[in-house]
């Protein structure tokens, strides 16, 4: 079941984000990998800042999770992630499902441009990459993210964007 995540769960959200990123380890830039990949502190910061996380829970425990954080005029999804043993099994599909019913357009994501099985699976659910040069615009004026990740990401978008960095 799709529940909204609490204070509670911080270690479980935690303990998720770090468990599904090892697939980006020798993906990703060596310079952009970090152990863990998201510290706790870097978690709270996100959470402070707005990102609400929705969990995918199982008897109990909480196997995917997914944030959504209105940012100026869009709305972003953040962190989505499922424990590893459990992917490819929809859990992501049906947060996305429902992080999109939930939020007004245009809806933002960025990855990683070399992870292409999450390009693939937010293309998949009608998110287009955002081309060229407006991509970098996009993830400056919406993310707070060093500029060497800025260089290796991409964006998707649920609609057209020319209005937002026009």
């Amino acid at each position: 079941m799709i529940r909204r995540c609490e204070e509670k769960d911080f270690e479980d959200i935690h303990s998720i984000v770090n468990d599904a990123a090892r697939r980006y380890r020798g993906v990703i830039p060596a310079d952009c990998w970090r152990e863990p990949y998201m510290p706790r502190s870097e978690l709270r910061r996100e959470i402070t800042a707005g990102v609400l996380f929705w969990g995918w829970e199982e008897e109990g425990a909480l196997l995917g999770v997914m944030g959504i954080q209105a940012v100026h005029d869009v709305t972003l999804i953040r962190h989505a992630y499922t424990r590893i043993e459990h992917q490819g099994r929809g859990i992501g599909a049906r947060l996305l499902n429902h992080l999109c019913g939930q939020a007004d357009p245009p809806i933002l994501v960025g990855t990683w441009a070399a992870a292409d099985w999450a390009i693939r699976f937010y293309e998949k659910h009608g998110f287009r990459r955002v081309p060229g040069p407006a991509k970098d615009v996009l993830l400056r004026k919406y993310w707070s993210i060093p500029e060497r990740q800025v260089e290796t990401s991409v964006v998707l978008s649920n609609t057209p964007v020319a209005e937002l960095v026009g």
